[in-house]
C-alpha cells in the first residue's frame, strides 16, 4: 500500500514537470518563423503589420491557441494569444513587435526582407528588432501548448503594431481600451540583451526602467537685416550661445535602485581602472571625475547617470543674405523616471539665462513614467538563473537611457523586464545593430535566446515544482 502510495506521488509530480522539447527540432521550426516574419515588409511608416498578423494567427490558431485582433487601424491590427492557467497566480504577458523601422534598400548588401542568411548570421530589418522576440515567443506559446505544460498563470502574447513610431495604434490603444486581455503581474519584451566580448558572453542586460523621451525647444529671436552687416543680437547668434550653454551643463548625478546595482555589478566583473570608475557614481567625491571620464569614453554610461540634453535639430534661415528674425533648435531630452518636465524646463530656462530666447516644450511621442521593477522577483531571479545555465554569465539590471512600449504597462503596475540574445559589442558600432543597414543576428544566438526565454517562462508560469 505504501508503495502504491509513493508510486502515485511520484507520477503527481513527474506530470507536473514540464517535458523537454526536442530543441532539433525547435530550432529549425524557430529559424523557420523567424525568417517568414522578416520577410514581411512592416515599415513603420507607413506600417504594413497586418500580413505579419495573419501569419501569426494562423500559425498558432492551427495549434489550438486562440487569438483576438484589437485594432484601430485594419492595416495595423495587435494580435493577443492566451493559453489558460489554473488562476493562482496573476497573469504572465509577453510582448514583442511586428513593425519596424525603415530602410534605405540601396545601402544593403541583402535586400532588407530577404533574410537571407551568410556565414552563420540572418540579416535584414528586424533581425534584432524586434522579430527576434516576435519568434521566440511564438515558440513559446506553440511549445507551451504541444507539450502540455502546466501552468499556474495564464500566459499572454501580445504582438503589437507601431512601437517604432505609432504607439496610438499600438500599446496606447491596447493599454487605454483593452487593458483587460494583456493585464498581467510581470511582463517580458523587449529592451536587454547579453553582451557578447570576443565571441564570449560576459553579462546580461536586463531592462527594469526606462528614461521617457520629451523635446525642449530654444527659440531665438532678434532682427531681420542684409547678411552684410552682422547683428550681434541676430537670432541665430543667440540660438547658438543658448545652444552652448546647455550643451556645456550637465544636470545633476542621480542614482536609482536599478543604476545603482547596475554600476555595482559591472564593478565586479571589470578590470581594476574600469571597476574603480564604477565604483566612483555612488562616492559624491569621486562621482564627478568619473562622469567626465564617461562624457568622453563611455557617453552611454555617463547618459545613465542623469537627465540629458541633446541639441539634434537645428533650423533658422533661408537665403545667405538675409540674417532670420527667428532660429529654433530642438532638444532631445531623456528624463530620469522621476524627473519633473515642467521643473527641469525652469532649470533649463536659468541656464539660457537670455530673454531673447523663449524655451519651451515641444511636441513628440512621449512616454508615461512607472515605477522601476523588481530586482527580488521571481522573474529577475529566474531570468539571472536562466543566464547562468546558458551564457555562464550575471546579470544587469539597467535602465535604458531610450524608450520602449513597456512604459505604457509599468504605469498601469505591470512589474516589467526587457530581455533579449547575445550580441557582439562591436556590432552596432560596425553598423550591424538595430536600426543600421546591415541589421543581423547570429542563428547559434538566436537558439541559445530561445532556450533561456523557455527556461525563464516555465519557471515563472510552470508550477513551483516546476522553478528550477
Amino acid at each position: 500500500m505504501l508503495r502504491l502510495a509513493s508510486v502515485i506521488a511520484l507520477l503527481a509530480i513527474t506530470a507536473q514537470q514540464p517535458r523537454t522539447p526536442d530543441w532539433t527540432t525547435v530550432e529549425a521550426e524557430t529559424l523557420r518563423h523567424f525568417q517568414a516574419l522578416m520577410r514581411f515588409d512592416t515599415s513603420d511608416p507607413p506600417g504594413r503589420e497586418r500580413e505579419a498578423v495573419d501569419y501569426l494567427k494562423k500559425v498558432l490558431e492551427a495549434e489550438g491557441i486562440p487569438t483576438q485582433e484589437f485594432t484601430l487601424e485594419s492595416h495595423r491590427p495587435n494580435l493577443v494569444a492566451r493559453l489558460k492557467g489554473n488562476g493562482t497566480k496573476r497573469p504572465l504577458l509577453l510582448m514583442a513587435h511586428t513593425d519596424t523601422v525603415n530602410v534605405y534598400p540601396e545601402r544593403w548588401t541583402f535586400p532588407p526582407f530577404s533574410a537571407t542568411i551568410d556565414g552563420g548570421y540572418v540579416y535584414g530589418r528586424g533581425a534584432v528588432d524586434d522579430k527576434d522576440n516576435v519568434a521566440t515567443s511564438l515558440m513559446v506559446m506553440l511549445l507551451l501548448k504541444r507539450l502540455n505544460v502546466p501552468l499556474d498563470r495564464d500566459v499572454i502574447f501580445l504582438a503589437e503594431a507601431g512601437e517604432e513610431g505609432s504607439t496610438r495604434i499600438g500599446i496606447q490603444y491596447m493599454v487605454d481600451q483593452h487593458l483587460s486581455s494583456i493585464d498581467a503581474e510581470y511582463c517580458l519584451a523587449e529592451g536587454g540583451n547579453v553582451t557578447r566580448m570576443g565571441s564570449v558572453a560576459k553579462f546580461a542586460q536586463v531592462q527594469t526602467l526606462e528614461k521617457r523621451p520629451y523635446a525642449i525647444e530654444l527659440v531665438a529671436r532678434g532682427p531681420a537685416g542684409h547678411g552684410s552687416i552682422p547683428l550681434e543680437t541676430s537670432a541665430v547668434t543667440r540660438l547658438a550661445q543658448a545652444v552652448a550653454a546647455v550643451t556645456k551643463w550637465q544636470p545633476e548625478i542621480r542614482l536609482n535602485e536599478t543604476t545603482s546595482a547596475f554600476f555595482k555589478r559591472l564593478a565586479e566583473i571589470s578590470e581594476p581602472a574600469a571597476a574603480e570608475r564604477y565604483r566612483a557614481v555612488a562616492d559624491p567625491a569621486k562621482a564627478a571625475a568619473a562622469d567626465e571620464y564617461f562624457r568622453r569614453f563611455e557617453p552611454r554610461m555617463a547618459a545613465m547617470l542623469r537627465t540629458t540634453v541633446a541639441p539634434n535639430i537645428v533650423a533658422g534661415g533661408n537665403r545667405i543674405n538675409v540674417i532670420p528674425s527667428e532660429a529654433i533648435a530642438t532638444l532631445d531630452t531623456r528624463l530620469l523616471p522621476d524627473e519633473d518636465i515642467n521643473k527641469f524646463v525652469e532649470q533649463v530656462r536659468a541656464v539660457v539665462n537670455d530673454p531673447a530666447v523663449e524655451v519651451r516644450l515641444g511636441t513628440r511621442d512621449t512616454r508615461p513614467g512607472g515605477v522601476e521593477a523588481r530586482i527580488d522577483s521571481e522573474v529577475f531571479k529566474a531570468i539571472e538563473s536562466a543566464t547562468r545555465v546558458h551564457y555562464n554569465a550575471p546579470t544587469l539590471p539597467s535602465m535604458s537611457t531610450g524608450a520602449t512600449d513597456m512604459a505604457y504597462l509599468r504605469a498601469k503596475g505591470i512589474q516589467c523586464y526587457g530581455i533579449g540574445p547575445a550580441l557582439d559589442i562591436e556590432d552596432g558600432p560596425k553598423g550591424f545593430g538595430a536600426h543600421s543597414d546591415q541589421e543581423r543576428i547570429l542563428i547559434s544566438e538566436l537558439h541559445r535566446f530561445m532556450r533561456m526565454y523557455w527556461d525563464v517562462v516555465t519557471a515563472v508560469a510552470g508550477p513551483q515544482s516546476a522553478v528550477r
